[in-house]
């Protein structure tokens, strides 16, 4: 073998070495931050990882002679050094920044007798409508998300249609203020929809859930302090409604356009190594919510919309890939992970909520859509445990974001709750019935 043969070889295997070293080092500070529960912003584990990096490069050079070669075994250390503490540096405010006013309605904060602090929108039945006499509320998806322009707007038809609209930020979401991330619980949100409604001062109310909206509305369903508060409840396809429910593995409805619409532009937090550890973390359930690593406002203030990547495309048909509408700005846009996952987690591992469901008495209407990204058995769920759903509107050439402004979408979507709220016959069929359920499964539609 030629000289310089072996010398290429003997550097290629320093190079790896050293690679090696710092990959080590790297799995030591994301062990110790996982261990630590990111205590400190993470500055605990990285003083630690240092140290035993440290002394890995003083054991190795104890045998080299010259001084330049007893800093070489400090190179990996450097570098990984540099490399992990960029976990550790926040690059966004960690006070909260909270989104502008929107130019078209007023932002209300109501401070209710549950302890929490809510933005509130107000959209009045258009003078011209036949004006309907019980209010009605719509409860978003998220679950700890701000209320999209997306969603204002399909409220605002809600109103010039004769409803008298009013819409809150849940706790911690969009406008409204935060909450200690341990009393994020679905139980504390079913509670600040009681309180919302007692706040109105107009008797009981009519109830639109959303996504994670219709699961606070499901299990609002099955509390009767708060169900004696409602007129009547739409559940939009809703997640799962407790423990049991959640960890059902179903089919779910016609193909989406997750992985065939482009990826979604704009900045990323997810590209910065201090959120993409954090939320990497927290989504794989090595990191609590509340983990020392973030703070719950910098984690809201960070999040971008690109960040949610293919979940937006998953809430439209595939046929509608290429054309998926923007669903909200970079200034109105607001996702608190953190604070979801909390919430979350309390529905996973809350225990079955079917027993009170069945003594539910408040008229209810299901809306499922063709292309919905969530488990059928979520929505049927509701459907067979609830003897006071009235109708099932399955509502086609839609995905889970029903009103999307598409092809009309947002006024059949509109005539389906119009119908429903005045007692009016249905729009599409009443489909699938409790009867349908096992046929409309076996199906997979």
């Amino acid at each position: 073998m030629s000289t310089f043969a072996i010398r290429l070889a003997r550097s290629t295997g320093r190079l790896l070495l050293a690679l090696a070293a710092v990959a080590a080092l790297v799995v030591v500070f994301l062990a110790l931050i996982v261990l630590t529960d990111g205590a400190g912003s993470g500055v605990g584990a990285w003083l630690a990882a240092l140290g035993v990096g440290v002394v890995a490069a003083l054991w190795r050079r104890r045998r080299r002679r010259t001084r330049a070669a007893r800093l070489v075994p400090f190179v990996p250390v450097v570098i990984a050094a540099a490399l992990t503490a960029s976990v550790c540096v926040p690059t966004t405010p960690m006070a909260r920044r909270y989104p502008p006013h929107l130019p078209f309605v007023a932002t209300q904060h109501w401070s209710l007798d549950t302890g929490s602090r809510v933005a509130v929108y107000h959209y009045p039945p258009a003078k011209s409508a036949v004006r309907h006499p019980v209010p009605l509320v719509y409860l978003n998806g998220g679950p700890v998300r701000g209320i999209s322009l997306l969603d204002h707007r399909f409220l605002r038809l809600l109103a010039r249609q004769g409803h008298d609209v009013y819409a809150y930020e849940q706790a911690g979401g969009g406008r409204s203020d935060l909450l200690p991330m341990s009393q994020y619980t679905i139980s504390r949100s079913v509670r600040d929809l009681g309180a919302v409604i007692r706040r109105l001062d107009k008797g009981k109310a009519d109830v639109l859930g959303f996504s994670s909206g219709g699961v606070v509305l499901t299990r609002a369903l099955a509390d009767p302090g708060v169900a004696a508060r409602l007129h009547r409840a739409i559940v939009a396809e809703p997640g799962p409604m407790d423990g049991p429910t959640a960890r059902i593995a179903g089919h779910k409805g016609r193909e989406s356009a997750r992985g065939l619409a482009p990826a979604m532009t704009g900045p990323r937090s997810t590209y910065v190594p201090r959120y993409a550890v954090a939320f990497g973390l927290m989504r794989l359930g090595l990191l609590t919510p509340d983990s020392g690593l973030i703070g719950q406002a910098e984690g809201v203030n960070a999040f971008t919309a690109a960040d949610l990547g293919s979940d937006t495309a998953s809430a439209y048909c595939a046929r509608d890939a290429h054309r998926i509408p923007v669903e909200d700005s970079a200034q109105n846009f607001s996702f608190s992970p953190a604070a979801s996952l909390r919430v979350q987690r309390t529905v996973r591992d809350s225990p079955s909520i079917a027993a009170q469901l069945r003594r539910s008495r408040t008229p209810a209407m299901l809306m499922i859509a063709e292309c919905s990204s969530q488990v059928r058995q979520w929505a049927t769920a509701v459907l067979a445990d609830d003897p006071a759903v009235r109708r099932t509107q399955y509502m086609p050439g839609v995905g889970h974001h029903m009103w999307n402004g598409l092809d009309g979408n947002n006024d059949r979507a509109a005539a389906v709750i119009t119908a429903f709220l005045r007692d009016r016959p249905a729009p599409v069929p009443n489909h699938p019935t409790r009867d349908e359920i096992p046929e409309f499964l076996r199906d997979q539609r």
